[in-house]
């Protein structure tokens, strides 16, 4: 654990080194979160880069590290000495609107991500279901060595199209010998401050105020909808928050409430969303000033920042690039159009340009184009049904489910600045797009792109807000007047939240803990192992082994057709054959309570031919392959 602890500051040392120079007139306060920023891009893309020619293991660590180390040296060769570092009068400000929302997302990671009670693993409402892949992708990598890895979940090889780097920046901290939770957290702490403290230092830089940037900070982490009157009937309705399963102000799907909290239901659950927004945020902060502070020589800072994004969170590098070229086309109407003004815009295209190109084509657009139920047109995001209709009333969808926000979003924008209203331009073609067409089988994950808009409406509303409530020249009734605001545009995240807070569910028993550690152990790390298809099991959640099919709530998702190994799946449990069992290449099969509650499993077929490799009180696994 301490050498990645170690491992994680010297590229976090990188990273505010790079800030630094990025933005010298800069304070604390912005440099901490940039610094984290940039720390995490590199964490993503070095290892990556030697990862190509020696393979996801130690050489590649050790070359990321000597990476990191030669951008510290180069940094203080060209500024040695220590910094000046200029004082930032709303630095406490800041610091005081992100604490008591950084606390509460800290103590959700330590009670959420592999929660040890009394020998069994334990999370949190929000992390039940996607976790479990999370996992196993990082331990898959870490001990594979593969790169770019195969898809794990399904037997055969497979393109990996989903955007692993969001899982390598914990990988390499498994290849170093941290445990699988110290290696999942270790990357997330400083990411999760990278996106609070860029966020306010955005809002704050579009504003050029502290108090409207927290105003904003609140409406965007702890904002929602009006879900929560549903649950103001009776005790019992109110309640259900706290003990139902999904059954809060923000996630309530029975009532078409979908808009969920971006920190509960993103960032704590989502990697790629976390470690996307970990990178667009402060992006967006240098494109504000690059573009519209006509800090040009960013450019180079701004492109350096984002290399890695489209393999870390495909929706933020597609929103990043939507920004952008609302941003340029702003540039081209309202500057001179000369070489010092679009030159810079040429470097950061054609860098940004050919580093991702290289990346997707292999992975992200090579899936999108093979892949099932990718790119399609759809209206309306999860309010339209089969067949076109509506479930709600189009505006009354989007003002239950966001609110307060959604309702203001057309004065805050006449009210705003030319420059605010161009940045919201941007984001307005973001909305535009997520509404008319979806871009992986999920048609609900277009939000990950809606909520870029969001944090844009969020910007221009605060000020609204807080511009409305200064005309009250009575400071109790101005102050009452943006409490009773306050309250009708977060109640229904508090309540969600704290809902979350209290949420408890095992996810793994002491026994299955038990048998993937005897498989890390001892089953070779390309083995194929024959199990249910849980999106619990263990042998790919925790031991990081490839399984011949795995929960469809995973492989659709990421658009792959699984017919094949979902209907072997079926036979080599209830209709075993050995040709069968040779043609996929299994090794071990396990028997446990999720394969007999799925199956008509023929377990004695196995017994009477194979070896028992494994057993406890709760499943067997039996040696196909020597």
């Amino acid at each position: 654990m301490v050498l990645s602890i170690l491992y994680l500051c010297l590229f976090l040392t990188a990273g505010f080194l790079a800030a630094r120079r990025a933005v010298p007139d800069a304070g604390p306060a912005v440099l901490v979160p940039l610094g984290c920023g940039f720390g995490i891009s590199m964490l993503a893309l070095f290892p990556a880069v030697f990862a190509l020619p020696f393979g996801f293991g130690k050489i590649c660590a050790a070359l990321a590290a000597a990476g990191a180390l030669a951008v510290i040296g180069i940094l203080l060769y060209r500024h040695p000495g220590i910094f000046p570092v200029p004082k930032d009068k709303d630095c406490g400000a800041m610091w005081a609107c992100l604490l008591p929302v950084a606390l509460v997302t800290l103590y959700l990671l330590h009670t959420h991500i592999l929660h040890n009670v009394d020998g069994t693993l334990h999370t949190g409402q929000s992390c039940y279901g996607d976790l479990p892949m999370h996992l196993g992708f990082i331990e898959y990598i870490a001990q594979s060595g593969e790169f770019p890895p195969t898809y794990p979940l399904l037997g055969g090889e497979h393109r990996f199209g989903y955007p692993f780097l969001c899982e390598t920046v914990s990988s390499i901290f498994r290849v170093l010998g941290a445990d699988l939770r110290t290696a999942y957290l270790l990357p997330v702490i400083p990411a999760v401050f990278s996106v609070f403290g860029m966020f306010w230092q955005l809002a704050r830089s579009v504003l050029g105020n502290a108090a409207k940037a927290c105003l904003a900070f609140y409406l965007f982490f702890m904002g929602s909808g009006f879900g929560f009157f549903y649950f103001l009937r009776d005790a019992e309705s109110f309640a259900g928050i706290f003990t139902g399963f999904y059954t809060t102000p923000t996630n309530y799907t029975t009532k078409n409430i979908i808009w969920v909290n971006p920190i509960v239901d993103l960032m704590i659950p989502q990697r790629a969303t976390l470690f996307g927004w970990c990178i667009l945020l402060p992006a967006l902060y240098l494109l504000w000033r690059f573009c519209y502070e006509e800090q040009r020589r960013l450019w180079l800072p701004l492109a350096l920042l984002v290399l890695p994004l489209p393999l870390l969170h495909t929706h933020s590098a597609l929103a990043l690039v939507l920004l952008c070229l609302v941003s340029g086309i702003y540039t081209l109407f309202h500057y001179p159009r000369t070489r010092a003004v679009l030159l810079p815009w040429g470097g950061l295209a054609l860098l940004c340009g050919i580093a991702w190109l290289v990346q997707m084509l292999p992975t992200v657009l090579a899936q999108s184009l093979d892949g099932q139920n990718m790119l399609r047109l759809h209206f309306n995001w999860v309010n339209a049904e089969a067949d076109g209709s509506l479930k709600d009333n189009y505006f009354w969808f989007y003002i239950k489910n966001i609110g307060l926000v959604y309702l203001l979003l057309i004065p805050a924008w006449l009210h705003a600045a030319r420059k605010q209203r161009w940045l919201y331009a941007g984001g307005l073609v973001i909305w535009a797009l997520a509404e008319c067409i979806v871009f992986q089988p999920n048609t609900y994950d277009n939000n990950k792109l809606l909520y870029v808009w969001h944090m844009l409406g969020c910007i221009l509303v605060a000020q609204l807000l807080v511009d409305a409530a200064l005309k009250i020249r009575s400071v109790p009734w101005r102050s009452l007047a943006l409490g009773c605001t306050c309250v009708i545009a977060t109640l229904g995240s508090v309540l969600t939240v704290t809902r979350e807070v209290f949420s408890d569910y095992q996810h793994w028993s002491a026994d299955e803990v038990a048998l993937a550690q005897y498989i890390r152990e001892n089953a070779a790390s390309d083995a194929l192992f024959l199990t249910s298809d849980s999106h619990t099991t263990p042998v790919f959640s925790l031991a990081g082994r490839r399984i011949l099919c795995g929960s469809g709530s995973y492989v659709y998702y990421h658009g792959m057709d699984y017919t094949q190994e979902a209907n072997a799946m079926h036979l080599l449990y209830e209709a075993p054959d050995e040709s069968l069992l040779a043609q996929w290449g299994v090794d071990y099969v396990l028997f446990g309570s999720s394969v007999n509650a799925e199956f008509t499993a023929d377990e004695s077929w196995y017994a009477e031919r194979y070896p028992l490799w494994y057993q406890n009180d709760s499943c067997r696994v039996y040696q196909i392959t020597e």
